[in-house]
């Protein structure tokens, strides 16, 4: 009986937070499957991080995409808006990337990331050369904290310190609200 492993990485992912040290035994009765399917898709921890960061890069890149950040005609607060709404699903997987060590270094996630943070930190710019957004903050600054503040807000959701339905507001408000530019008075 085939597996869809999608189902198994969210149940994989929202367990390692909870338990980072978490064994492949656990992390199958947690997916609801056997260990021996577990290993049949991932033959080891290794391979299992090493999805689990490849999953949690395709989701962003597929929000990055449904949030059309490369239109440049658009209201960049509005984007950037639109953008935390479409990553926060993807909290728990940017939550795990960020406290998983092992996956520093992997050629193919870097590449994926420094694209991803790239075409953030582009929509980023066009608002600082429109004036909607601060030229005193880097660029690479604003969309490091982005990302940073979903994870933060993924793993408050998961321990129950922030309404899920909270969370893309909250991530919203506390990035423009620091981001954006204020007329002075």
């Amino acid at each position: 009986m085939p597996t869809d492993h999608e189902p198994v990485l969210r149940s994989a992912v929202t367990l390692l937070l909870r338990r980072p040290a978490s064994s492949m035994d656990e992390i199958a009765r947690a997916a609801g499957i056997s260990r021996a399917t577990l290993h049949r898709m991932f033959p080891g921890r290794p391979a299992l991080i090493t999805a689990l960061g490849g999953e949690a890069t395709a989701q962003i890149s597929r929000a990055i995409d449904a949030a059309d950040v490369d239109d440049d005609t658009a209201d960049v607060p509005a984007v950037l808006r639109r953008l935390v709404d479409h990553v926060m699903p993807c909290a728990e997987y940017l939550a795990f990337l960020y406290g998983e060590s092992s996956l520093t270094g992997d050629p193919e996630l870097d590449a994926a990331w420094t694209l991803m943070d790239e075409r953030v930190s582009a929509l980023v710019r066009r608002g600082q050369e429109n004036g909607s957004m601060r030229v005193d903050l880097t660029a690479q600054w604003v969309s490091e904290a982005l990302f940073s503040f979903v994870a933060a807000a993924g793993w408050a959701v998961h321990e129950g310190r922030l309404a899920r339905r909270d969370s893309a507001r909250s991530v919203a408000e506390l990035l423009l609200g620091g981001a954006t530019r204020r007329p002075h008075r």
